[in-house]
């Protein structure tokens, strides 16, 4: 018997949630359904009163007078016909905001735990639920042994849409992995480490029954291991410090042995299992499992031997946890930490959050009263002995030009108007030192402006069913410059850019593109680099005239690329003291360097961030001092990494606006956002 408080102490009226007469009715119908050997007449009066218990997270007082006597009284029904129960109990033990336990009914509230745990265990093997909450009842199980991924209950998403949000033990900065419940395609990387000889619960526990349950064939020979931990942990039973990964590989088998459908479950089941996987903190870059995440761990440290790869969502699973990337030559010595600096916008400042300055925010002057502001694309004039330019456009078709010195439109310069939203720009040097700036738009049009006059060289030309997605400037070693052209649908053309005559194609395999970089070999010579839409990298020489030809092109390579399960979204060129190398983005935040000349990788890449997540901005930039800084971030989002690949150091900035294209001038960041266009240092000053 568990010692509970009587329901005509005086004391039931000072506790709120529970009516005395409403708990003699419905305990009158469980010892009914008891005596009768099932019944649920007390199912409405149950969900009623539960509803009043916890409300919206918050455990009324009066549970902890009333559960003893309600466990007490639904531990004798038929174990499968009380899975709701249960479930609708781990909801309350592991509400977000409970009081403390009132002065003694902490007794009598620690034993119907205890029961709780056995029966509704009980209730887990014998029924057969559908797989959702067969979950369910297996995280309330957990919870009524006192582990905390119980309190995955709340947190789960509802369906596979939802979105997992977890909590760095670390900084406490929030990371949430969006459709985390798409199906994985693989077992997570690490199998979870088997519970210490310590963690095996020295009193008779309910889960031995479990054990004999998880046949091997219950999710696949691949899920073996998995499955062996979840039965090592069945074994010794859940207890407090049974590590959350291992709970989590328990809660899954489950699933998979007693939900229905039971293929359904055994796919639910997988997917639960990628609980056990690791994500990597946007803001500080430390690595935890997915459990030290789901509940708040003080204790908890960075596992040494962590995979460098976040579990995050693109285009791909979420679910699954990905490999690091492929390595490259060792780190230098004393290379710092991944763990990063964490910066924000401070009105007109970038500031750490103890208010140490990065460096001021220049706003450019925005463009005349009344014309749209938003910028889509961006491209950086350098021409020699003459100030720096930077051009913008965006869906209002009008080109601008900035200073950078002060962010003041060119006085020189009157705007230039596109005849379509301009999707792409680039700057062209040509020989002599005098520069153009080419833009292209959403229906096809390529235009090309000089930056002295901003008017355009000739009339803007082209009208195809797809826009022009990229460009980039091709410098050929006959001492040409050429505008190349990429469109979604796999054009890529070179051009001549002051006749507007097509000179060349590339892409012979007509892959659709959706970026374009030129990155140097040498001073007089250029390759082209884009990334098409299935997350391939391509590499063409343009100064061969046969498409098919490679020339001195090599691209990265591709198993490499396969081994790091890197899907490339975006390309850029990255200037170093020695040599230009590639760097490739994708959809996760991951970025990889690589040696045109030989296509190996270079170095240690800048793993995946949930925080930078979606589809890529990246520009690359020199430091005062000559150090290599390339900045990253994804469209439509705030934050931006600046990661220095030979340190490894990472800052995080986060800006008050919607990121729309990046490019470095010189030391300074430019980005063109959804109100117009700032710069910021890419070092601190």
């Amino acid at each position: 018997m568990i010692a509970k408080l009587p329901l005509d102490s005086p004391r039931w009226r000072e506790l709120h949630g529970v009516e005395v007469e409403e708990m003699q009715v419905l305990l009158e119908q469980f010892a009914a359904a008891a005596a009768l050997g099932g019944g649920d007449a007390w199912r409405r009066n149950w969900t009623d009163l539960a509803g009043r218990l916890v409300d919206d997270g918050v455990l009324a007082d009066g549970a902890y007078a009333a559960l003893p006597h309600l466990v007490e009284a639904a531990a004798i029904q038929p174990p499968e016909q009380t899975v709701g129960f249960w479930v609708d109990l781990g909801f309350m033990v592991t509400a977000e905001h409970r009081p403390p336990v009132p002065a003694g009914l902490e007794a009598g509230f620690g034993a119907a735990l205890r029961l709780a745990e056995r029966a509704a265990v009980r209730s887990l093997l014998a029924a057969r639920a559908p797989g959702p909450d067969c979950a369910q009842l297996a995280l309330s199980c957990a919870a009524f042994a006192g582990h905390p991924m119980g309190e995955v209950l709340w947190r789960f998403p509802d369906d596979q849409e939802g979105a997992l949000l977890l909590s760095c033990p670390a900084c406490g900065s929030d990371t949430e992995i969006p459709k985390f419940l798409a199906a994985p395609a693989h077992p997570p990387l690490e199998i979870p480490l088997l519970p210490v000889a310590a963690g095996a619960r020295q009193e008779g526990h309910p889960w031995g029954e479990a054990a004999a349950a998880l046949r091997e064939e219950a999710l696949g020979e691949e899920w073996e291991p998995f499955l062996r931990v979840a039965r090592d942990v069945a074994v010794r039973g859940v207890s407090s410090d049974t590590s959350g990964q291992a709970v989590l590989c328990l809660v899954a088998a489950m699933v998979a042995v007693r939900g229905t459908p039971e293929p359904a479950a055994r796919d639910l089941a997988r997917r639960l299992m990628s609980l056990t996987g690791r994500f990597r903190c946007w803001d500080c870059e430390r690595t935890w499992t997915i459990a030290d995440g789901l509940w708040e761990n003080p204790d908890a440290t960075p596992s040494p031997s962590a995979p460098s790869q976040a579990c995050t969502d693109s285009e791909e699973s979420a679910a699954e946890a990905r490999p690091a990337a492929a390595e490259g030559p060792p780190a230098a010595a004393g290379r710092s930490s991944r763990t990063a600096t964490r910066f924000h916008q401070e009105d007109s400042r970038v500031v750490a959050a103890d208010g140490t300055p990065w460096g001021r925010i220049a706003v450019f002057s925005p463009p005349a009263a009344g014309s749209p502001a938003g910028i889509d694309a961006l491209a950086v004039v350098s021409r020699p002995g003459r100030p720096t330019l930077v051009a913008g456009a965006g869906d209002h078709g009008v080109v601008w030009l900035w200073d950078v010195a002060d962010g003041r439109i060119a006085q020189d310069a009157p705007p230039g108007q596109h005849p379509d939203a301009v999707r792409s720009m680039t700057a062209l040097l040509l020989p002599g030192g005098r520069a153009l700036v080419a833009s292209g738009g959403d229906s096809g049009t390529i235009a090309v402006w000089d930056p002295v006059t901003g008017r355009p060289v000739r009339e803007p030309a082209g009208d195809r069913p797809d826009g022009v997605i990229a460009m980039c400037p091709a410098v050929l070693p006959d001492g040409r410059t050429l505008l190349v052209t990429a469109t979604p649908r796999g054009a890529v053309r070179m051009w001549e850019p002051e006749s507007g005559e097509c000179v060349g194609r590339l892409n012979p395999y007509g892959s659709p593109i959706r970026s374009l970089t030129a990155v140097p070999v040498s001073a007089g010579h250029t390759l082209i680099a884009a990334a098409d839409t299935a997350g391939r990298v391509h590499v063409w020489d343009p100064a061969v005239d046969d498409p098919w030809d490679r020339g001195a092109a090599v691209p990265p390579d591709p198993r490499a690329l396969a081994d790091a399960d890197h899907r490339v979204a975006a390309v850029e060129a990255v200037p170093t003291p020695d040599r230009a190398l590639l760097a490739t983005a994708d959809g996760l935040g991951a970025v990889m360097l690589w040696d045109p000349a030989t296509g190996a990788s270079v170095g240690d890449g800048l793993p995946s961030s949930t925080g930078t997540a979606g589809p890529p901005l990246i520009a690359a930039g020199t430091a005062d001092d000559g150090r290599t800084i390339l900045v990253t971030g994804a469209r439509q989002g705030q934050r931006l990494r600046v990661w220095e690949p030979q340190t490894g150091t990472v800052r995080h900035i986060i800006l008050d606006l919607s990121l729309t294209c990046l490019a470095a001038a010189g030391a300074d960041l430019i980005v063109g956002h959804s109100r117009g266009v700032l710069s910021l240092p890419l070092t601190r000053r």
